[in-house]
């Protein structure tokens, strides 16, 4: 099957992209001289189905140096860059995915990368997103996944790093991008305080904003409290914010009670992940006009006669106006990814969870290969100290 995109003459600036993330991904580039020699994908068809943009291009680069017949889709409307997939393309990768892609054609891209038969995905597959792991582990409860899943997203040199400092500082990125307004004396309003809920509270007060936290999650919100925010209900943060930030991957986190609580020119945007945490369909169901601002900003006027102003549809902010996280985190997720696809090839037929971690010696190996790349070096343990451990049963 011939990929389907927009426009194959877009590849030459893709290229420029992709080589500016190969210059910043020193663990890829390793990993990618490595499987050029050893081919652990020899035989192997992988499908993705990812945000389509430059470092994700380079993953799928280094999948293929390692022998895999590669083949990618989207993972969202508006995160797809048609430059980078007509790169691709002219890689040798089969791609089927554009940007603003119809709901209808999105979901046939996906019918047809899957129609090749890829072998990783039933061989097992990775999940990297903290919601996909929450559909996989419902999944799993209820007895239906049909091949092993490694949750990525919970590798410590995924989280810890991806989900806080890639999506603090993309999130912004983003909302800057598409608003060129000043974030500084400005309220933030952002819910939900797991990981990529820090980052993106953390990076608001390096901004210079106030911010507000809104939680379900008792522990999190005393947390929240402990690192310098105020926390209170979204229905009390409404009536404060300027911006506003959902990062939960539930839906109507801010619905039509909190819009006609919001001031007039209230910003919202998406960091979790589908548009339902922003409740859209109301939006669009209920504003009695509609606007395109800017690029990526659609305003909503009210009944109340205020404007409630939306970033790329409720999607992802960081992809739909931005560019996603840097090319250094990504850097050590990808390799995460890569590795934890090498791990399922190597153990074909002997596994017998349904749903599984990255092996501490993967997640270990990465960290210390990426201190190396930053120039930096720890300390080891003396046979002493070991001992010493051991017997004290620490």
């Amino acid at each position: 099957m011939a990929s389907e995109i927009r426009d194959i003459s877009l590849a030459e600036g893709g290229l420029r992209k992709i080589e500016w993330v190969r210059r910043n991904c020193p663990l890829l580039t390793t990993l990618k001289e490595e499987f050029s020699q050893t081919k652990p994908f020899a035989g192997q068809k992988i499908a993705l189905s990812i945000h389509l943009e430059a470092k994700t291009a380079y993953l799928c680069e280094v999948l293929q140096a390692g022998g895999a017949e590669v083949f990618a889709t989207g993972s969202n409307p508006l995160s797809t860059q048609d430059d980078v997939v007509a790169a691709l393309v002219t890689e040798g990768i089969e791609v089927h995915a554009w940007h603003a892609i119809s709901d209808e054609d999105y979901m046939r891209c996906i019918d047809d990368v899957l129609s090749v038969g890829p072998t990783l995905i039933i061989i097992g597959g990775c999940e990297e997103t903290t919601t996909g792991i929450i559909r996989l582990e419902a999944m799993n409860r209820e007895g239906k996944l049909r091949f092993p899943m490694v949750r990525v997203n919970n590798a410590q040199m995924k989280h810890f790093f991806d989900n806080r400092y890639g999506t603090g500082q993309s999130v912004w990125n983003g909302i800057n991008r598409a608003t060129n307004l000043v974030v500084a004396g400005k309220i933030a309003v952002v819910a939900g305080y797991g990981w990529c809920g820090k980052g993106v509270a953390m990076r608001a007060k390096g901004l210079g904003a106030r911010v507000i936290v809104t939680e379900i999650d008792p522990i999190k919100a005393i947390e929240a409290i402990m690192d310098g925010f105020d926390v209170m209900p979204m229905a009390e943060a409404a009536k404060l914010g300027d911006f506003f930030i959902t990062v939960t991957g539930c839906e109507k986190v801010i619905d039509e009670e909190d819009f006609y609580n919001m001031k007039d020119g209230a910003i919202c945007c998406n960091a979790g992940h589908f548009d339902c945490e922003v409740d859209m369909a109301w939006l669009r169901a209920n504003a009695v006009e509609t606007a395109d601002m800017r690029e990526n900003i659609v305003g909503y006027k009210l009944e109340n006669g205020n404007w409630i102003y939306v970033l790329g549809e409720g999607r992802l902010v960081n992809l739909a106006c931005g560019d996603g996280h840097p090319a250094e985190i990504m850097d050590m997720s990808f390799a995460i990814q890569a590795l934890s696809a090498k791990y399922l090839v190597e153990h074909q037929g002997k596994l017998t969870e349904m749903l599984m971690d990255v092996p501490d010696e993967v997640d270990y190996d990465v960290a210390h290969k990426k201190l190396a790349f930053m120039g930096k070096a720890i300390d080891t343990l003396t046979p002493e100290q070991e001992k010493y451990l051991f017997e004290s049963g620490i």
